[in-house]
């Protein structure tokens, strides 16, 4: 009798993740590295520029609710291999502008809008998979991994865009973010199940694997006192969710999240070629620090939040260490901003990005440790938080820098992720949806 055979393959999907993580930030930060080059041809300024990087957001973050109840009513699976389709369409929709386009901001702030719509299933599409695929102790490290994605798209955007830029015009940027998009959506069609239970190729060993560690955290307390969801419960829980005392401080401290990295997303490139005097080329290679910091820093922070979970339990594993992670980024953002240095002021900036990046995971792993399998639902409250959040710095941003100073948008940034530390504080995953 043959050996059963083990299999992985939640890892493989939650890789899938990471990649498509990667395509989603690829697709929205494409348009901050063609700033330039569209701004001469449409004739825009930044104020018009951060309009068009804000109606992204908006439309993110006003679709977020309906994408969570999508993700919990259809699954993941669908759901997200739509959105990936879509984000390809309207990227094609970009490069397809005409030249000299009469009203050219009011059809980019729609198109970005649009895109935003489209791209505002990824996350909550992903905590939905996460809910039903992985096993509580290993929720912080996946959800590290997935938004690796951020950072690794992010950070291999400006150079791999600028010399298709330079070589092929800016145009050519958008038609390979589209392509790779509608490439990676139908490969997360054709490889991701919905359920463990449905994936052909996850082995009787990998099965039992992940229903023992949902079942554990779901019936029974654990070492450290956690009370934990009941089992069967696939419905959405409107009321509870609404009922949380600590929703409005995730959702606040996500806001806070979101205002730091959108300022990294949407203006470290221009801050570093209009402000510090970089060149294209350096600005490119400058703009790849917050990201790659990004990258590592969310890895090493879903791994730290899983083994401080297992030894001191959910608060220490999740809150504190988020909270310590914006504390640190507030550090970071006031000395960099104030360096003299263009080169060490990229480097110390990227290190507050990386500290932020700490805290990533915390917030999506505690949205499936409160809800459970609303998680979908819940998580896409706190997300429209942080698009919020990017939202307004997109459009702040330059107007706080026009009228007093890049060391006062860094100052502002770093008040709010003294804010966001400090919401941590009251948020409670040990005590999730059912309980009183």
């Amino acid at each position: 009798m043959s050996p059963e055979r083990r299999t992985r393959v939640r890892y493989y999907l939650s890789f899938l993740l990471f990649v498509l993580s990667g395509v989603a930030f690829l697709d929205r930060t494409n348009i901050s590295i063609a700033g330039l080059q569209i701004s001469s041809e449409y004739g825009l300024g930044n104020q018009h520029l951060g309009w068009i990087f804000s109606a992204f957001l908006v439309g993110y973050a006003g679709f977020q609710i309906p994408a969570g109840w999508l993700a919990a009513r259809f699954g993941p699976r669908r759901v997200l291999a739509f959105g990936v389709l879509w984000w390809g369409v309207v990227t094609e929709l970009t490069a397809l502008l005409p030249t000299n386009m009469p009203h050219a901001v009011l059809v980019l702030i729609a198109i970005r809008f649009a895109l935003g719509a489209g791209e505002s299933v990824v996350y909550p599409a992903a905590n939905q998979f996460v809910a039903r695929w992985i096993p509580q102790q290993e929720r912080g490290f996946v959800n590290g991994l997935i938004f690796a994605g951020v950072g690794a798209g992010s950070g291999l955007t400006p150079p791999l865009l600028t010399w298709l830029i330079g070589n092929h015009g800016w145009r050519a940027a958008f038609w390979f973010s589209a392509l790779i998009g509608v490439f990676a959506g139908i490969l997360w069609w054709y490889t991701a199940r919905d359920t463990p239970e449905e994936h052909p190729a996850v082995s009787p060993s990998e099965l039992q694997i992940i229903q023992s560690g949902l079942e554990a955290y779901q019936v029974h307390p654990t070492s450290a006192g956690v009370t934990t969801h009941k089992s069967g419960d696939s419905g959405i829980s409107w009321r509870a969710i609404f009922h949380r005392r600590d929703l409005a401080a995730l959702m606040v401290g996500y806001f806070s999240f979101g205002y730091i990295a959108w300022i990294f997303f949407s203006w470290f490139f221009l801050y570093m070629a209009q402000v510090r005097g970089f060149n294209l080329k350096a600005s490119a290679r400058y703009a790849m620090l917050p990201f790659l910091s990004m990258t590592v820093f969310c890895l090493v922070g879903g791994a730290l939040s899983d083994r401080l979970t297992r030894k001191y339990g959910l608060r220490t594993g999740r809150c504190a260490l988020a909270a310590a992670a914006l504390f640190l980024t507030a550090a970071f953002l006031v000395v960099g901003s104030q360096v003299h240095s263009p080169s060490l002021a990229g480097i110390i900036l990227a290190g507050g990005a990386g500290t932020l990046y700490l805290s990533q995971s915390s917030f999506f792993s505690v949205s499936v440790d409160i809800a459970g399998r609303s998680s979908g639902v819940f998580s896409s409250i706190v997300n429209m938080g942080g698009q919020i959040g990017g939202a307004v710095t997109a459009s702040l941003t330059p107007w706080i820098a026009q009228h007093f100073g890049w060391t006062s948008s860094f100052g502002s940034a770093a008040v709010l992720a003294l804010i966001g530390g400090l919401c941590w504080l009251v948020v409670h995953p040990e005590r999730p949806l059912e309980s009183p």
